[in-house]
C-alpha cells in the first residue's frame, strides 16, 4: 500500500490526458500529472514517487523530492500566514506545507526559518508540520557512543549553549565553551558525541576529542595546503567563524593542529598565513642517522 508523505515505488496502471495513474493499493489509483512523468515511461513500470494531497485534498504523486518527508525534522521557510488556519512553509513542492496555529510552539512570521517536524495528522490524514518538537523526539536510551561522529540540527539557543537534534532522533547540548563562533537556529552541521549519561542526556562537541581531533584536522590542513600551492591565508590569528567555515573546527582545535604541524616541521608561519615545508629537504645543521654527534 502507498504511504502518504513518503516515497513509494508504484506500478503504472493506465494513462489519461491529465497524466498516468499508479497503483496505490488500498488508496486506489493515484494520479501522476503529465509534468512529472519521466521520459520513456511505459505501462507496468515501477516509478519512484512521493505521495501527498493536492489543494483539493486528493492524493497525488510527484517525482519531485520534498525537503523533508513524514517522520523527519527540517529547517523550512515561512512563505505565508493565513490568520484563520496557520502558516505555510516552503518544503520544495508545488503545494506549500501547513503549519497550523495549534502546532506552533511560538508565533511565526513570513520570512522566518523554523525547525519543524513533518507528520501525518491522524484526524485529517493530511501532511502537516509542527514546531512542537519534544513530543516527536525519541524517549529511548540514546544508542550513541563518545567520539561518535553525528549530524546535528540546531533547534534553540539556551543559557548553557545550543540544543541540537542528533541524527534526527534525540536532543543533545552543545555548550557555549565548545562553540568557537555563534550558531544559527536551523543550522545543520556535523559534530561529535562527547558523553552519554545514564539519564539519556547527551553532551556534544563540534570537534573530536584529544589527539584524534588534532590528527584528523592536521590531515585536512595539509591537504588544503597541497591543493593551494603550498600556502594558505589562515593561521592562529584567523577569526573563529572563518576557521569554522573552512575547516569545520573550533579555533582552539585549529591552533592545536597548527602547533602539532609546526613541531613536526611540516609548516611555517608566514604572518599572515602558513606555508608547507618539505620535510625531505635537508637544512644546514640537520642531524642524519648515519652521523655520530661530535
Amino acid at each position: 500500500m502507498a504511504q502518504i508523505g513518503k516515497r513509494n515505488s508504484l506500478i503504472v496502471l493506465h494513462s489519461t490526458p491529465h497524466g498516468i495513474y499508479l497503483d496505490g493499493g488500498e488508496h486506489g489509483e493515484i494520479l501522476l500529472p503529465n509534468r512529472y512523468i519521466p521520459k520513456g515511461t511505459s505501462l507496468g513500470d515501477a516509478l519512484d514517487v512521493f505521495i501527498y494531497r493536492d489543494s483539493e485534498d486528493r492524493l497525488v504523486a510527484t517525482t519531485e523530492t520534498p525537503l523533508a518527508t513524514v517522520g523527519e525534522f527540517a529547517t523550512l521557510e515561512v512563505v505565508s500566514v493565513n490568520r484563520n488556519i496557520g502558516a505555510f512553509l516552503n518544503w520544495g513542492l508545488l503545494k506549500d506545507l501547513l503549519l497550523p496555529f495549534r502546532e506552533q510552539a511560538d508565533p511565526v512570521r513570513v520570512g522566518d526559518k523554523v525547525v519543524a517536524y513533518i507528520l501525518l495528522d491522524e484526524k485529517t490524514d493530511r501532511i502537516i508540520a509542527t514546531t512542537r518538537l519534544n513530543r516527536h523526539l525519541s524517549r529511548q536510551r540514546p544508542p550513541f557512543k563518545p567520539a561518535q561522529p553525528v549530524s546535528l540540527l540546531i533547534t534553540a539557543r539556551t543559557p548553557l549553549g545550543y540544543n541540537a537534534i542528533v541524527e534526527g532522533t534525540h536532543v543533545g547540548l552543545l555548550y557555549h565553551s565548545n562553540v568557537g563562533a555563534p550558531l544559527q537556529v536551523g543550522q545543520q552541521l556535523n559534530g561529535f558525541v562527547s558523553a552519554v549519561y545514564p539519564s539519556g542526556k547527551i553532551d556534544l562537541s563540534l570537534d573530536a576529542s584529544g589527539y584524534q581531533r588534532v590528527a584528523s584536522l592536521t590531515d585536512r590542513i595539509l591537504e588544503a595546503l597541497k591543493n593551494n600551492g603550498g600556502k594558505l591565508d589562515f593561521d592562529d590569528d584567523s577569526p573563529p567563524e572563518v576557521i569554522r567555515n573552512h575547516f569545520e573546527a573550533s579555533k582552539k582545535a585549529f591552533k592545536q593542529a597548527l602547533g602539532s604541524l609546526y613541531k613536526q616541521r611540516r609548516i611555517e608561519f608566514t604572518r599572515p598565513g602558513i606555508a608547507l615545508l618539505d620535510i625531505r629537504e635537508e637544512k644546514p645543521g640537520d642531524w642524519k642517522p648515519s652521523e655520530r654527534p661530535k
